[in-house]
């Protein structure tokens, strides 16, 4: 692959030094000495690569080389654009959408028999959650079904772009105010799509999906809590 296009010259040492996850790198202090660059610039650019979720830093342990992950860098870009209205949270669902659908045939059919006892499991809580005393809303459980469904998928990008999704949806609060009625019907969808899953039925589970994206509301991200969600302060 050519790395002319790789701007971080951190980066382009850990790919030349053919470091795997796991792996530690030298210093700051060596790097520079083998590739001319300064420490101030290999710190700073540490710093991108440790948002980027490529590499750790602990004490002792030092710099650490980490398995790739999509997620962190494309979910600070999302709830960036969220936090400052330059892109809208029905814009990311519509990607979700075409994610979810696009991607459901090649991955539900890679699902193991405990995946689907799984997504089971998290119907059951859901539903006991809801008709607890007083009541639950099962938003851990919803990230977790639409995300088990897609687990199995080789495809890191899809991966970090559904799991921004959810952080960008909690961060929407679009359901924060939804009436109860809405969460049995949200809830009655997921059973439909798991039952048709066990049932080996995925064109119907397909088509359970596609009508139960219809039930999202649409309202715009709240711009201080997209920015907490990122970690990043409110705008005064």
């Amino acid at each position: 692959m050519q790395l002319e296009r790789l701007e971080s010259a951190f980066l382009k040492y850990i790919i030349d030094q053919d470091a795997k996850p796991g792996a530690r790198l030298p210093t700051l202090a060596e790097m520079s000495a083998n590739t001319g660059m300064s420490i101030g610039k290999l710190r700073e650019q540490l710093e991108v690569a440790r948002n980027m979720g490529v590499v750790s830093v602990r004490p002792r342990a030092g710099i650490q080389r980490e398995p790739f992950n999509f997620l962190p860098a494309v979910r600070n870009s999302v709830l960036f654009g969220l936090a400052t209205e330059e892109a809208s949270f029905a814009q990311y669902s519509a990607v979700r959408r075409a994610i979810e659908t696009r991607f459901w045939a090649e991955a539900v059919c890679l699902l193991l028999p405990e995946d689907k006892a799984e997504l089971q499991a998290i119907i059951d809580r859901a539903w006991t959650k809801l008709r607890h005393e007083p009541v639950h809303i099962p938003g851990r459980e919803h990230r977790q079904l639409h995300l088990t469904i897609f687990r199995r998928l080789n495809n890191p990008f899809v991966k970090g772009l559904l799991e921004a999704y959810w952080d960008a949806y909690d961060a929407s609060e679009l359901t924060r105010l939804a009436a109860y009625e809405y969460w049995l019907t949200v809830w009655e969808y997921h059973e439909r799509i798991v039952t048709a899953l066990c049932n080996n039925d995925y064109d119907h589970g397909l088509e359970i999906l596609i009508e139960h994206f219809d039930l999202l509301p649409s309202v715009r991200v709240p711009p201080d809590m997209a920015a907490r969600q990122a970690g990043s302060p409110p705008a005064p």
